[in-house]
């Protein structure tokens, strides 16, 4: 910048242009940063962390890290066992942790109890599991809704400077460049608040939404697998014979834990 200005003063007015132009222009994203003032860093900040954030999630909620596929056929495979097939079946959840082996750990240990029981417990557990399958959301929506306020607040500082600097000058000519530059710079800040809020929001519903689609899928294996093992109701049907059919889906997950 200095050395452009010498160049400027001593052009004239074409290299005047020239420097006004090289102080404007963004060059590159580190260029675009520095331009915008002190703010951009708790903004670059906030869009690294939401990254982070993005990233672990996008990873951790692979279908065959929540509903591994070999987990209900192993399952299904070691309950055959009526000796140790529960305590095996639990061993194996336990090696090979998953949300959906949790849940399912959590009914075969209630195996044989109240239907009410059981299923209080399944949903426990499914709450449990969700609130895990959530860490972190919140930390994202934070960051989509004060990244545009921190722009904002950055241009404001950055148009309070604008002003003093046209406020402080005393020469009556040149202010309005004076003022339009400091106004551009100051408009930067609110553009990188939106530039990190907007994909930012757009990540948080779209994980949102594949958390949804996870427990809809948990709550319907866990039905199915309960089904398929009725041996839960068996220690009961002898002092209950009239006991009513149940619903076809007797256990809920609600998706909304954590």
């Amino acid at each position: 910048m200095w050395s452009a200005t010498i160049l400027a003063q001593a052009a004239g007015p074409a290299g005047a242009a020239v420097a006004t132009d090289a102080a404007v222009r963004v060059q590159s994203v580190w260029d675009f940063v520095v331009k915008g003032g002190p703010m951009m860093i708790p903004i670059g900040i906030a869009s690294l962390v939401a990254t982070a954030v993005i990233i672990e999630r996008v990873v951790s909620l692979r279908r065959a890290r929540v509903i591994p596929p070999a987990l209900i056929g192993k399952l299904a495979e070691l309950l055959k066992d009526e000796t140790d097939g529960r305590a095996t079946a639990q061993s194996y959840c336990r090696d090979n942790p998953s949300p959906m082996g949790h849940i399912l750990s959590a009914a075969i240990r209630r195996f044989g109890e109240p239907e009410e029981r059981l299923e209080k417990h399944i949903q426990e557990a499914g709450e449990r599991e969700v609130f895990k399958l959530r860490k972190h959301l919140r930390l994202l929506s934070v960051v989509a809704s004060i990244s545009p306020l921190m722009g904002l607040l950055g241009t404001i500082f950055g148009m309070i400077k604008a002003f003093q600097t046209v406020a402080i000058s005393g020469e009556a000519l040149g202010k309005a460049s004076l003022l339009a530059k400091g106004i551009y710079e100051a408009m930067i800040t609110t553009a990188g608040g939106l530039l990190v809020a907007i994909p930012v929001l757009i990540a948080y519903h779209w994980i949102s939404g594949r958390i949804e689609q996870l427990v809809g899928e948990m709550d319907l294996t866990t039905v199915e697998f309960m089904e398929a093992h009725g041996g839960l109701r068996a220690d009961f049907e002898a002092d209950e014979p009239e006991r009513e059919e149940p619903s076809a889906t007797p256990i809920k997950i609600p998706a909304s834990a954590g």
